[in-house]
């Protein structure tokens, strides 16, 4: 039975006492914005104490629709252990389809893998390739694990999750909030169509600039990717020159008041 304890009309109440009382209807601060606060909080503060430690590391993106025997599987989990075995942590969202097959590359070559894992509507459970799992209610708590701990981004063909990730990314670039950060679109004829609308469609109305064009990579094969993550992080890469034209011209454009009607 829950205990309770009544003041007293000549007792003061203070916050301890307060805290120790209980309710019939105690459960309900549970559903609280401000109790979800504090979750959110511990979902950051878990993160950053199970990741602080990963070293340098590549996050991979892409399907949770494809089996083991497609191609695209195949293909990411070699990316995925050419990447291991040149010194790579490998982050996914811990899930099936491409995401295990990053972690499973990952696994391969040795490297530590990393599994983010998101409470869905439906039961997804981390894929048997993830060595560190983190589990989590808030998608831009996840979102902010993806990022922070990488060095890169891959993404592989995907559906609208994956575009977020995408779009996400390059936001985060073209504002400054993250440098040296390569975007690597894989396998150019599945994101040709979405390239070719950009420059057609959101670049001659001033929505974006050419140089914002410059911040996406495409690569065709696992040893081109693991190449060109490589030359980015030499040093005095080409990427920070791509990166400031993009953040230059933002940065022009919003300032200087010259906006399309």
């Amino acid at each position: 039975m829950a205990k309770q304890r009544h003041m007293t009309n000549d007792e003061r109440s203070t916050e301890d006492a307060r805290l120790l009382m209980t309710s019939a209807g105690e459960a309900q601060f549970l559903h609280t914005d401000t109790w979800r606060v504090l979750r959110i909080m511990g979902e950051f503060v878990e993160g950053f104490e199970a990741l602080a430690e990963i070293g340098p590391a590549v996050t991979i993106f892409g399907s949770a629709r494809i089996g083991e025997s497609d191609p695209m599987y195949q293909d990411a989990t070699e990316t995925a252990r050419q990447l291991g075995e040149a010194g790579y942590t490998i982050i996914t969202g811990g899930g099936p389809g491409i995401m295990e097959a990053g972690n499973r590359g990952a696994r391969e070559a040795g490297a530590r893998s990393v599994g983010l894992n998101i409470e869905l509507p439906f039961e997804q459970h981390s894929n048997p390739y993830v060595d560190i799992e983190v589990d989590f209610r808030y998608f831009f708590v996840r979102k902010t694990m993806l990022v922070k701990y990488a060095q890169a981004f891959v993404i592989f063909p995907g559906g609208f999750g994956t575009f977020d990730e995408l779009f996400e990314a390059l936001v985060l670039v073209q504002t400054g909030k993250v440098r040296n950060f390569p975007i690597i679109l894989y396998q150019s004829s599945y994101w040709q169509g979405l390239i070719d609308w950009i420059r057609a469609t959101a670049l001659p109305s001033g929505k974006i600039a050419s140089a914002d064009l410059d911040l996406l990579i495409l690569c065709d094969t696992p040893t081109q990717i693991r190449e060109t993550i490589q030359a980015c992080h030499k040093q005095n890469s080409g990427r920070n020159e791509q990166e400031a034209r993009a953040r230059a011209e933002t940065r022009r454009v919003l300032s200087s008041g010259d906006l399309t009607e």
